[in-house]
């Protein structure tokens, strides 16, 4: 556990990645990602790059937010989102809790038929790391295309139901790894809060020991061009 006082991961427990939109169609014409949903985590966009828009369907309905250079796009756990490449996007994504997006806080919109069960999901979803890059890739398409199969009834279903019932099996997909998340919430956004609460209390006691502590860091990427959900990452340590 992290102590208070001393947390030195990024700014509120956040994590950053630098994405490279796919740029496979798909077969309605609209080149980008794979659909999915966050259950527990905010996610931002930092458009550095390129042009495009994130397709996004919440229980207030269906909206589409243009993505030029300079533009911040974010939304909270629920909202589906679906990144389409218009020429070339690249973003930075900012992501709450230590970078839980990227790691396990996420289901793609598979057709309900493979959202019964974990060892049904994986199998639909997993991207193996030990065969060539164009073996990765075609893996990659396979899961994109199969979960605009699963948005593409999200969009087109009459009422709500569609969607909490998409809701339900994600929240069921998720219960057996929430002990996981909890604890890198610990560890990162609750430890930096806890710091924060900790330096204030020391300040208004006319204590500034902790400004002796500080500490410079920086760091590359851990991973070039990794296959994520929506295209092609650089990916930084999570700590």
């Amino acid at each position: 556990m992290v102590s208070t006082g001393e947390f030195t991961g990024l700014p509120g427990g956040v994590a950053v990645s630098h994405l490279s939109v796919y740029d496979w169609p798909a077969v309605d014409g609209v080149c980008g990602g794979t659909p999915h949903m966050h259950l527990t985590c905010s996610e931002a966009y930092v458009v550095t790059g390129g042009r495009g828009a994130v397709q996004t369907l919440t229980t207030s309905g269906y909206e589409v937010t243009p993505l030029v250079p300079g533009t911040v796009a974010w939304f909270t756990p629920g909202t589906i989102h679906r990144l389409v490449n218009e020429d070339d996007l690249r973003i930075t994504v900012l992501m709450q809790n230590s970078g839980l997006p990227e790691a396990g806080d996420a289901v793609l919109t598979l057709p309900p038929q493979y959202l019964t069960d974990a060892e049904t999901y994986a199998a639909a979803t997993r991207i193996p790391t030990d065969v060539p890059q164009e073996e990765q890739e075609r893996f990659a398409r396979a899961r994109r295309d199969l979960a605009l199969e699963g948005y593409r009834a999200l969009r087109e279903a009459d009422g709500s139901e569609a969607l909490a019932a998409f809701h339900r099996a994600a929240a069921a997909l998720v219960r057996p790894r929430l002990a996981e998340w909890r604890e890198r919430w610990r560890q990162g956004a609750e430890a930096a809060a806890a710091a924060t609460g900790e330096q204030l209390d020391r300040l208004e006691k006319g204590d500034a020991g902790h400004l002796a502590e500080a500490v410079v860091r920086a760091e590359l990427p851990s991973v070039y061009g990794k296959f994520g959900m929506c295209g092609r990452l650089d990916v930084y340590r999570a700590d």
